[in-house]
């Protein structure tokens, strides 16, 4: 351990996060302290870094090893200790993994799927514009809208039949959980997912489409180093499970701060060009975590921050607090889809940089650009201090999204064509 007795140990996370805002503490200790001391609720004390540099260099550094997490009592925020598969592996093992779950997270399954992100996305919005009265009743935009475009999404690049889908994006939730699952639900939920994903992982074997799995399953077969069978079906469980809750609470909070942007929001309808862009500076703007996720554990003495980190202490990274760093990003403060040059680490980096990357960026896109095609006058139906936010959880993720339009615009000539095609 490091010698000075003196050392401040702050309780963290600082407050209960609610709403999008992120806090303070987190620029006081950039600025001043950019390496503290912190003690989670759970397991081991931890070394907590805000600055871009140093969370990079946490995460490329082969000297910060995830899979010693398996082997300590690692800093976390939820009483159990959870086996996070791939997020608790270390190269060769999780090279060996990670290379079957590329296989099935190509750009060319994600933008296979584009087309019919675009055609569910305007449905759904068709749907909406024969509600009656929209400004007098207001509608949950997470029920009608979000959620089925993200599950529709993830089913389909999964093969997982209509029927099957309420369930399996109920199970997921153990996947982000904290506290707002009990222990016996948590390992109920994610017995239920393996077991499906089991069984649809033999399905997919016997009955093969041009899905996610089927490439996972034929990269498994034609691997030297081949996975075994639970190994398969771990692989598609930890990363492929939260792609539905993820896309939900991400999507429904980039809505959310396009209402409190509304300049931003017609910026990017009257330039459409702009939505790649707006999708990548709302990954770096909009905080995603409650907290901080993933500790890594020194291997060797090594600097960071200007502090020496001694072999065998925790490091955790606020990618947050990275993502409003001023040495990387100007006016980090403000919400700019002019920015140009964009390195946010919102999918992390190096070895665990988010596979489904390609996929998250496309349905946002999509998403976000029907919306300001179409959708006229959106804004929240009630007082932003009455939204809800999930309790428990590890991610920034609301219970309900009411909202009103004044108009919602008919489909564009051009995405009816292609429907009809």
């Amino acid at each position: 351990m490091n010698d000075d007795k003196t050392l401040q140990v702050r309780s963290y996370p600082f407050g209960e996060a609610s709403g999008l805002e992120l806090d303070p503490t987190y620029a006081e200790l950039r600025e001043h302290e950019p390496l503290s001391r912190v003690k989670l609720p759970y397991g081991d004390e931890a070394w907590l870094a805000t600055r871009y540099a140093d969370i990079r260099k946490v995460m490329t550094d082969n000297t910060f090893s995830r899979a010693e997490t398996l082997h300590r009592d690692e800093p976390r925020i939820g009483a159990e200790v959870v086996d996070r598969g791939l997020l608790s592996m270390d190269p060769p093992d999780h090279t060996r993994l990670r290379r079957v779950a590329n296989a099935g997270l190509t750009p060319r399954q994600t933008e296979r799927l584009r087309p019919l992100t675009q055609r569910k996305a305007d449905e759904l919005l068709d749907a909406l514009a024969r509600k009656e009265s929209p400004a007098d009743s207001p509608t949950d935009l997470m029920e009608e809208f979000i959620n089925p475009l993200a599950v529709t999404v993830i089913c389909e690049l999964l093969g997982v039949p209509f029927e099957d889908r309420a369930d399996f994006q109920e199970w997921s939730q153990a996947v982000v959980s904290t506290t707002s699952l009990s222990p016996e639900q948590m390992t109920a939920y994610m017995g239920n997912l393996h077991r499906y994903m089991a069984k649809l992982v033999g399905i997919r074997r016997s009955e093969p489409t041009d899905s996610l799995l089927n490439g996972m399953i034929q990269a498994r077969d034609e691997d030297p180093e081949r996975l075994t069978e639970d190994e398969l079906v771990l692989v598609a469980v930890r990363l492929l499970a939260p792609g539905v809750q993820n896309t939900v609470l991400t999507l429904a909070n980039f809505v959310l701060t396009l209402m409190q942007h509304p300049k931003e929001f017609d910026r990017i309808r009257s330039n459409p060009e702009l939505v790649p862009a707006a999708v990548e500076e709302l990954i770096r703007y909009v905080p995603f975590h409650t907290s901080t996720m993933f500790p890594r554990y020194a291997t060797a003495d090594v600097e960071l921050g200007g502090t020496v980190v001694r072999a065998g202490e925790a490091v955790v990274g606020s990618i947050c607090a990275a993502n409003r760093d001023p040495d990387v990003f100007a006016s980090p403060e403000e919400l700019d889809f002019e920015r140009g040059a964009n390195p946010h680490l919102g999918f992390g980096l190096g070895a665990h940089f988010c596979p489904g990357a390609h996929l998250a960026r496309m349905q946002l896109q999509v998403a976000i650009g029907a919306l300001a095609r179409r959708v006229e006058g959106l804004r929240l139906a009630v007082p932003e201090e009455e939204l809800s936010w999930k309790q428990g959880m590890v991610v920034r993720w609301l219970d309900a999204l009411p909202v009103t339009w004044s108009r919602i615009a008919a489909r564009p000539a051009d995405t009816e064509a292609a429907d009809s095609a």
